[in-house]
């Protein structure tokens, strides 16, 4: 952590002190790798230090009382995210196996179809799963509203709401 960020979040820094040689040792267990559980364990610090909560105006007294307790609960999330971003790259890695080499995308195209697909992924994570399971329907399916309505036993009138709730997440995500 720098210097000037410790000097804001003192009890962040204490934190990070006391706990961040744990949290790596228990990451390097979870995942049979030094490299990823030290890249985790920073990101799970960071992810700490920018939460909203945490900015010096309204940090005041803030502590933990069960501080090992809480980072194993953003360090978990964490490592969910790193094992979801991988078995989407292996399914897509498979899939692009799978094809001809002359239909395969240049290695250029596959990195920003794999961040697109990344991108997919987090805004479709982000969203509550009825809404997801409406999405999905209509966009791969192409069920129209009324037999998603059906198939989630809502009302056609709850599906355009999910529509309307998904489609705004992806714009948010364009932007």
């Amino acid at each position: 952590m720098a210097a000037d960020s410790a000097l804001h979040h003192p009890h962040i820094h204490a934190l990070y002190s006391d706990h961040h040689g744990w949290l790596q040792g228990w990451l390097r267990k979870k995942l049979g790798n030094a490299f990823d559980a030290a890249d985790l364990a920073q990101d799970t610090f960071v992810r700490i230090l920018a939460a909203p909560d945490h900015t010096p105006e309204k940090q005041g007294d803030w502590q933990l009382s069960e501080p090992r307790a809480y980072l194993t609960v953003v360090a978990k999330r964490l490592l969910a995210n790193l094992y979801r971003r991988r078995s989407l790259e292996q399914a897509y890695l498979d899939a692009l196996g799978a094809m001809p080499e002359p239909l395969a995308p240049s290695p250029e195209q596959q990195a920003l179809i794999l961040e697109t697909l990344q991108e997919i992924d987090a805004m479709l994570d982000g969203l509550a799963p009825p809404v997801r399971q409406a999405f999905l329907m209509a966009q791969l399916e192409g069920l129209g509203y009324a037999e998603i309505a059906l198939k989630l036993s809502v009302s056609e009138r709850t599906v355009k709401r999910y529509m309307a709730e998904a489609m705004a997440r992806c714009i948010l995500l364009v932007e």
